[in-house]
């Protein structure tokens, strides 16, 4: 096999491009792992597990890629088949925002057909696996590579191999962060992708000019390159749907806002799960927000001149214009941490300008807090995706010391289950450990569960007498069914704290659930129609 010395290559004598491949080499691998992990989310979720995927894969190439690399660059130190890799890289990169979504929906829709059990881990494993780790395998092979063309002598190995080692770590640290504040939130992530791609095609492609060779390959692949920036541009995660009101990203979360007749509805999944909903023309949702208006009742709030109810978790406020339209002496001040949503919850949901609205995060805001109120709603825990910090003691005992005597806190539990040992069960113990008093009430045709706690009880017996002198004729009978379905919960021992909330394995295990139910349908369709009449139902 032919050697080459790579200092004959004029542009690598002074080793500074090799330090700026390594640079770029660091930063592009972050925004890739941070760009993975927001083409995911729509589909499976960003929770803490769906991140430790994303990143053991990531790991699980790099690796491999640095073995390779080092094996490849002492059978043959030519630095082109680097830049080949480096090139090939790029392009791939660049193909993810055209078929990454593609293939994501492709293996659920086959994971739908052929298993049982733990679909968001194995999707969203085999979804890694497929689009993310070969760039990344390639990339991996850079750091190794590049040490073995840099180092002249053991003299100065510790001294290059520093270099090449800050290069990357500088350049990894822009990456994470470019991505998350500048890139993602104004131009999308599939721009992101091209962005980072394309630097490292312009890298290569510098080289292989300075170096006249490889034109061809070179050719093909800015060919490829523009071609994927044509046709791949799109910001669409659901490219299914050609009749979405809105869609787009924030610093937190993929966007989705559709509308009917008859309602508007806001998503921050592709698959599965709707976030936020209001009905057109001021009438009940039929949802977990009307029956959390019983909260309201049980805190006596009818009766006071003015009351005061906080939303931890606004959403597009839906909670807060029903409560203001029933209980109109009240004030409404909801915390949300995602201020894009507060934004669409003014262009398409026609949320009150009275209601103050804070972009913060909820237990944060909490602790900077002096006031106390009537009502403190929790509506934070979104799908999979559930904050261990407002889960915990000592999270509950926060609330309660700002609930005014007699005040009540409600709080959705979104993943109902008669599992004796799911994730709202360990919530509902967690609470009994905080609050003397726990009723609940499981809203129809849903997965949710609304959940009321009080210091000094007797909430129910405040609510049947509320529920006397109710006026309208919808929210009598709304109440009604509140009432019946009403049961008092009996605290256990699951308790989560701070130190220890496994509140992503627990809600996996829901979610997984709720999903494979879900999928029995499909898979009664694919046993019946076959893949087109599978194809037809989704």
């Amino acid at each position: 096999m032919e050697k080459s010395n790579p200092m004959e290559r004029k542009i690598l004598k002074n080793k500074f491009f090799l330090y700026i491949t390594e640079f770029f080499s660091g930063m592009s691998v972050m925004a890739v792992e941070l760009g993975a992990s927001r083409l995911l989310a729509p589909y499976f979720s960003s929770s803490q597990i769906v991140w430790t995927i994303i990143i053991g894969t990531i790991m699980i190439a790099m690796a491999l890629g640095n073995i390779f690399g080092g094996r490849s660059a002492d059978k043959n130190g030519n630095p082109d088949k680097l830049y080949r890799r480096i090139l090939i890289a790029a392009v791939w990169i660049a193909a993810i925002p055209l078929l990454g979504k593609y293939v994501i929906v492709g293996i659920a829709g086959l994971l739908i057909i052929s298993i049982n059990q733990n679909f968001l881990i194995i999707a969203a494993f085999l979804a890694c696996m497929i689009v993310f780790v070969f760039p990344l395998f390639l990339l991996g092979t850079v750091t190794p590579s590049l040490a073995k063309f840099s180092v002249d002598s053991l003299d100065d190995s510790g001294k290059v191999v520093g270099t090449l080692g800050a290069y990357n770590t500088i350049g990894s640290i822009i990456g994470t962060f470019l991505p998350t504040f500048v890139t993602i939130p104004s131009v999308g992530t599939s721009i992101t992708f091209f962005i980072f791609g394309g630097i490292l095609l312009l890298l290569c492609l510098i080289y292989f000019i300075s170096v006249k060779k490889s034109a061809v390959r070179v050719a093909i692949s800015s060919v490829i390159f523009i071609l994927c920036m044509i046709f791949g541009h799109s910001t669409s995660f659901a490219f299914w749907e050609d009749d979405l009101t809105y869609e787009g990203e924030s610093v937190y979360n993929y966007l989705q806002v559709a509308e009917n007749d008859q309602s508007i509805w806001l998503s921050t999944n592709v698959l599965f799960g709707v976030q936020s909903i209001t009905t057109k023309g001021d009438r009940l949702t039929g949802m977990y927000y009307d029956y959390a208006l019983a909260a309201p009742l049980m805190a006596g709030v009818e009766e006071q001149d003015e009351a005061k109810i906080l939303i931890l978790g606004m959403g597009t406020g839906t909670y807060a214009r029903q409560a203001l339209r029933y209980f109109p002496n009240a004030s409404m001040e909801g915390v949300e941490i995602d201020e894009k949503i507060t934004e669409l919850s003014h262009q398409y949901f026609d949320l009150p300008e009275e209601v103050k609205t804070v972009n913060y995060d909820g237990r944060a805001y909490l602790q900077a807090l002096e006031g106390q109120y009537d009502v403190i709603m929790v509506d934070a825990y979104q799908d999979i995706t559930i904050p261990f910090q407002m889960s915990s003691v000592e999270f509950f005992s926060q609330v309660r010391a700002h609930l005014k005597e007699g005040g009540v806190m409600v709080v959705n539990l979104n993943m109902k289950t008669d599992d004796p040992e799911g994730i709202n069960v360990y919530l509902a113990d967690t609470i009994g450990s905080v609050f003397s008093e726990i009723y609940m009430v499981d809203v129809p045709n849903s997965t949710n569960r609304i959940l009321f706690a009080s210091v000094e009880g007797g909430m129910k017996e405040v609510f049947e007498d509320a529920r006397g002198s109710l006026t309208s004729d919808d929210m009598k009978r709304l109440m009604q069914k509140v009432s019946d379905g009403l049961f008092s919960y009996e605290a256990g021992n699951h308790i989560l704290t701070d130190d220890k909330a496994p509140v992503e394995v627990l809600g996996m295990r829901v979610i997984d659930s709720l999903i494979m139910e879900e999928m029995q349908y499909y898979k009664e369709v694919y046993r019946q129609e076959g893949l087109q009449g599978l194809l037809n139902s989704l």
